[in-house]
C-alpha cells in the first residue's frame, strides 16, 4: 500500500507520516535551512590550494597509470601525507579524499572504484582487503539540526579483515581483526573480531574459522 508516494513502513505508524494533500508531496515547510550551514570550524588538515593540487595530481596520475603500477600510486600518496606500509596494492580507479588522514598497514589491498572519503581518520590494518566499489565514509550530517551540521567519525578496519564488494562503512565504525563483511553490506555500527557479517544493517552471523 502506498500513500502519496510515501511507502508505509511497518516501523512507522501511519498516524506519524507527514500530512499531505491528495496528489501533493511538497506540502510542508523544510526542516533544514541550508543557508545557515557552516563548516568553518572543520579542519581539513591542509590549506585549500594544497587540497586542489592533490585532487589534480590524483585525477591525472591514478587513472593514467598502468594497473600494475601500484608502487607509483603509493609513492604519490606518501608524498601527500598518507602513512602506508609495505606491499600495498591500490587500483588505478581508487579515490582518496585527504591522504594525510589515511593509514594503511602492510600488504593490504584497495580495489577498483573504492572511495576512502577521509574527512576524518581512516586506519586500515595489515593484510586488509577493501574490495571494488566499497565506500568508507567518515562524514555525515546531523539531521536534527536545521543547519545540517557536519559530523565526522574515524573508521578503523582491523588486521586481516575483508570488506567485500560494494559495501558502505559509515562514520565511527570499527571492524574487528579478521572480520568478514559480506558483499553489499551497510555497516553503521562496529563489528567484532573474527566474525562473518553481512546485511543492511550489517550484523555478525557466525564465527570465522580457518
Amino acid at each position: 500500500m502506498r500513500t502519496n508516494l510515501l511507502e508505509v513502513s511497518p516501523e512507522i505508524p501511519p498516524e506519524r507520516l507527514p500530512e499531505t494533500q491528495p496528489g501533493t508531496l511538497f506540502c510542508s515547510a523544510p526542516m533544514f535551512d541550508l543557508r545557515t550551514y557552516d563548516q568553518s570550524d572543520f579542519d581539513r588538515g591542509r590549506p585549500g590550494w594544497y587540497i586542489l593540487l592533490w585532487w589534480l595530481v590524483q585525477s591525472i596520475v591514478f587513472p593514467l597509470s598502468l594497473h600494475s603500477m601500484s608502487g607509483l600510486r603509493c609513492w604519490v600518496l606518501r608524498q601527500f601525507g598518507a602513512t602506508l606500509g609495505q606491499g600495498i596494492l591500490i587500483r588505478p580507479t581508487a579515490r582518496v579524499t585527504y591522504p594525510w588522514k589515511v593509514t594503511i598497514g602492510d600488504h593490504s589491498w584497495i580495489g577498483d572504484d573504492v572511495v576512502l572519503y577521509s574527512l576524518d581518520r581512516i586506519i586500515l590494518g595489515d593484510h586488509v582487503v577493501i574490495s571494488q566499489k566499497s565506500y568508507l565514509c567518515t562524514g555525515s550530517h546531523d539531521f536534527r539540526t536545521s543547519s545540517f551540521d557536519l559530523a565526522t567519525g574515524e573508521i578503523q578496519i582491523g588486521h586481516g579483515a575483508w570488506v567485500a564488494a560494494d559495501c558502505f562503512v559509515g562514520p565511527g565504525v570499527a571492524v574487528g581483526d579478521n572480520a568478514i563483511v559480506g558483499a553489499r553490506s551497510t555497516v553503521f555500527s562496529s563489528l567484532p573480531s573474527a566474525q562473518v557479517c553481512w546485511g543492511s544493517p550489517c550484523k555478525p552471523r557466525y564465527a570465522r574459522v580457518t
